[in-house]
């Protein structure tokens, strides 16, 4: 994904098992080499609270496209994978949108998908999925969790996102996690 490499300074984690979806964030905030805040909340619910959304990225931007989400699941109504194609059919071919440089991970009841600026909207096979500097490493864990553990998937999230803050140094230890289901 194009903004992929771009997008550092956090890690969002979306984890499903067991007819629960959870998603977690980081709170770690940094400008340039410097961490500026601790405690910011990267995980927001909309759609009146049917869905969960994740943002990585520059706040600004990512606040501008949750706002505009927001509007596309209520305006399909509740959909989550129409609302996400549209949402990216409109950041890739609006030249303001086109510039905002962050990624999307929305979960409802049915789906969890990657929204990106180049118009991806991607679905994990196994609904997992993992962005900013540390979503790989979250995402490694995670997978080895639902593997070998019969944790929930709000712990499993929680877990994963420590393991992905011992190693990544964009994100902290101050977990937020929230669950649908």
């Amino acid at each position: 994904m194009r903004n992929q490499s771009a997008i550092h300074s956090t890690t969002i984690l979306s984890v499903r098992r067991e007819g629960r979806v959870a998603m977690g964030g980081d709170g770690q905030v940094t400008l340039g080499q410097a961490a500026i805040k601790h405690d910011a909340r990267k995980i927001r619910s909309l759609g009146e609270g049917k869905v969960l959304c994740g943002f990585a990225g520059s706040a600004a931007d990512a606040f501008a496209l949750l706002d505009r989400f927001d509007a596309k699941l209520q305006q399909h109504k509740h959909n989550l994978r129409r609302a996400a194609i549209e949402l990216a059919k409109d950041w890739r071919t609006d030249r303001i949108l086109r510039r905002l440089e962050s990624m999307l991970v929305a979960a409802s009841a049915e789906a969890t998908l990657m929204i990106g600026g180049s118009g991806d909207v991607i679905e994990p096979t196994d609904g997992v999925v993992g962005i900013g500097s540390g979503g790989m490493y979250a995402v490694a864990a995670a997978r080895a969790l639902l593997a070998h553990s019969t944790l929930p998937a709000e712990k499993i999230v929680d877990q994963a996102l420590h393991l992905a803050a011992d190693i990544c140094v964009y994100t902290n230890h101050d977990i937020v996690v929230e669950t649908l289901g």
